[in-house]
């Protein structure tokens, strides 16, 4: 054996205490999307299942799944295994290398795929899956501008950042040429009362396609969608909407794109989000569910049109870490999981209950404007008044912090997730059974009590 890989140091293990972990990630860690000064990440000891654990022994709920990715819950022991199981093969091998785990999970991640739908691309997660999806839309297309909606987010590096329509794309500005923006199906917010769904798709298709005529159609690669808005507030397209982007996409020549990184993997209780809707898409773009977050992963998966033009066309993509073997032999183990657990199944038994209690907390409290929900995807809208619709906080604005207060009290009784603008997010893990659902959403019941005496 080679020395240098044998040589170890042997000393006993001093267990870190949770305060002294807190100390040293708040002295040399940099916190995401936050003023580094009054940051408090929680120390955890342990996890299972879905809830995790402090040091002083405080279990709490994940009812977000982490970043709405951690669908199978913490310590699933077949992904533990998988992981451990290439690890004794090997941890790394380049892309240029055939891996039995980056084949596998090619080919399982194809078979659950549209039938339009031949090869993926694999990146290291999904800001970078959707910079590769729009650089092979321009390559395949030779056209340049890309369409996203305002209140999208895609990710935060520089492309996917410009892909990005809400306030987190601002840091990035002035921005790269060529990303148009465009509104969200956005009914509760809309100053237009439509009759009907119908005719909200109706109008929001039109605007659609004069914004393109206005943009010239011949420029245009691509649009680009989350096929349900994600943590931008859950925003569910009306009947109609999604076929009625896919036939002006056809009808122009331009790509449909589906960032189903949120939506993707059983989250809105089918496998994919657009598969609610009747569409097949160009391009799907993926990541979190398919690994759960145990070893990251993301990918963009093409249609056998796209695939076929870059067998004599120069693919210009390329990650040093694409098709990693721990995230491929994670996420295979990851997606056969979901079928033998019939994971979709929880999904569609526990979202009736989901959202029966989202429409009884609408009905209670004064600050709930609106609720919506798919599968364990939902949000809550809050609001200052239900006639006015006035969000409780200014769009792009919290001067006075109202939303991590009211993070704060659902903290407080250990019940975790995130806000984003006025909507609390409520994703629970795909695992979660009626019963533990129940017993967290009293919980919000009594916090959103508090905001209805606090805030309003």
């Amino acid at each position: 054996m080679n020395s240098l890989i044998a040589v170890a140091t042997v000393k006993e293990e001093v267990k870190m205490k949770g305060s002294d972990i807190q100390a040293k990630q708040k002295k040399y860690s940099l916190q995401s999307w936050s003023a580094q000064k009054n940051t408090a990440p929680i120390p955890v000891e342990k996890a299972e299942g879905m809830y995790f654990w402090d040091f002083e022994g405080n279990r709490y709920s994940d009812m977000s799944s982490q970043l709405v990715n951690l669908n199978i819950g913490f310590g699933n022991k077949a992904v533990n295994q998988a992981i451990k199981d290439q690890v004794d093969q090997y941890c790394f091998l380049s892309p240029a290398y055939a891996a039995e785990s980056r084949a596998n999970l090619a080919e399982k991640v194809i078979s659950v795929m549209p039938d339009n739908i031949s090869k993926v691309f694999f990146t290291n997660g999904g800001s970078d899956a959707n910079e590769n999806a729009v650089k092979i839309a321009r390559m395949f297309s030779g056209k340049f501008k890309v369409f996203s909606r305002y209140r999208s987010y895609h990710g935060s590096s520089f492309g996917a950042g410009n892909l990005t329509g809400e306030p987190r794309r601002y840091a990035l500005e002035p921005g790269a040429p060529g990303f148009i923006k465009f509104f969200d199906p956005y009914i509760y917010r809309e100053a237009i009362e439509f009759t009907s769904e119908a005719d909200a798709t109706a109008y929001y298709l039109t605007k659609l396609k004069e914004q393109i005529i206005y943009e010239g159609a011949n420029n245009v690669a691509a649009i680009v969608l989350e096929t349900i808005t994600g943590s931008n507030g859950v925003i569910i397209p009306p009947a109609g909407y999604l076929p009625g982007v896919r036939a002006i996409c056809d009808e122009f020549g331009i790509l449909m794109i589906c960032d189903e990184v949120m939506t993707g993997w059983g989250r809105t209780g089918k496998i994919f989000g657009f598969e609610n809707f009747d569409v097949k898409p160009d391009i799907i773009t993926f990541a979190k569910g398919v690994t759960c977050g145990y070893v990251p992963i993301g990918g963009v998966a093409v249609s056998k049109e796209i695939a076929d033009y870059f067998d004599d066309n120069y693919l210009s993509c390329g990650l040093t870490y694409s098709g990693h073997p721990l995230a491929c032999a994670a996420g295979l183990a990851t997606i056969n999981f979901y079928q033998e657990a019939k994971i979709l199944d929880n999904v569609n038994a526990v979202g009736k209950v989901l959202a029966e209690t989202l429409e009884k907390l609408k009905e209670k409290h004064a600050c709930v404007g609106d609720v919506r929900y798919i599968g364990l995807f939902s949000a809550i809208e809050l609001v200052k008044s239900k006639e006015s619709k006035e969000a409780l906080v200014p769009y792009g604005k919290d001067p006075e912090g109202v939303m991590p207060k009211i993070l704060g009290m659902l903290k407080a009784k250990k019940f975790m997730t995130y806000f984003h603008e006025n909507m609390l997010i409520v994703a629970p893990p795909l695992i979660i059974t009626a019963a533990q659902l129940t017993e967290e959403m009293e919980k919000m019941d009594e916090v959103l009590t508090q905001v209805d005496q606090t805030f309003l």
